[in-house]
């Protein structure tokens, strides 16, 4: 009894072993972000960096979408929660360099991004 029990828990520990989870691609993380910047869904964004464990920082520079940053394509699919909650995590430095770029979004981004850089 005891050599099928150990006989089994091997074979379960070597099968959990060799099958894992299927990792998020680059891509289907940046398709997800964009969809949620587009959709201005600032809850399921978060809660989609906090599962992959990103941090908006991170990711800035590498994901665009339809050619532009996040926070310019926010500016202009005029998604005020979500290009808020990116003001707020960016550093000072990249809003700055930014801020020309998103000047014909909505006023309330707009507003939050100059108060960010202190202007």
């Amino acid at each position: 009894m005891k050599n099928k029990l150990l006989v089994f828990t091997l074979a379960a520990l070597l099968l959990t072993s060799v099958i894992s989870l299927p990792q998020a691609s680059a891509t289907n993380i940046a398709r997800s972000i964009c969809e949620y910047v587009a959709a201005d869904d600032k809850r399921r964004m978060r809660s989609f960096l906090r599962t992959n464990r990103l941090k908006i920082r991170n990711i800035f520079s590498d994901i665009k979408c339809n050619g532009s940053n996040l926070l310019v394509f926010a500016a202009k699919q005029g998604s005020i929660e979500t290009g808020t909650l990116m003001i707020s995590k960016l550093p000072k430095g990249v809003v700055e360099e930014n801020l020309a770029l998103i000047q014909s979004g909505p006023q309330p981004l707009i507003d939050k991004a100059n108060e960010r850089v202190g202007g």
